[in-house]
């Protein structure tokens, strides 16, 4: 478990602008894990604003990241979360021993339109959902 009081899980959702992919993971994540799991995103190089499109796609499912900021990526926010889920950023993710790390190949909803970014919303879910599995959390939603 993470260093934090609690006993819950953690996860850290990263890609290079914390806009998009990483932002729609960790909404995901907050709704269906109903605060069970500790949810993080960050950025190797963040955004100045969260991708409106993304944001536009989770509120067709009803998640609201409106509020959400792009974050720069820490290594606490690495060595406080339990997985590690990376979005295409490369090797600018610190490397921890120990750390359960995965690599999500996702296209990058930046500039594409609704069309084009639902389908990432929707393997972003499945994948989250199989996350929620891993961490022994059932899904309430």
């Amino acid at each position: 478990m993470s260093s934090t009081e609690t006993s819950k899980p953690s996860a850290l959702f990263v890609c290079v602008h914390n806009a998009g992919r990483s932002q729609m993971a960790a909404g995901f994540l907050r709704e269906l894990s109903g605060d069970a799991v500790e949810v993080r995103s960050a950025g190797s190089m963040p955004a100045q604003l969260i991708n409106p499109t993304a944001v536009e796609a989770m509120l067709e499912r009803g998640i609201d990241i409106r509020a959400e900021q792009p974050k720069v990526l820490t290594d606490e926010a690495v060595r406080a979360s339990d997985v590690v889920i990376t979005m295409g950023c490369g090797d600018a993710c610190p490397w921890y021993p120990g750390k359960d790390y995965q690599d999500w190949e996702l296209d990058d909803p930046a500039g594409q339109g609704i069309e084009a970014v639902r389908p990432i919303r929707d393997e972003i879910e499945r994948r989250v959902r199989g996350l929620l599995g891993q961490l022994g959390v059932d899904p309430v939603a």
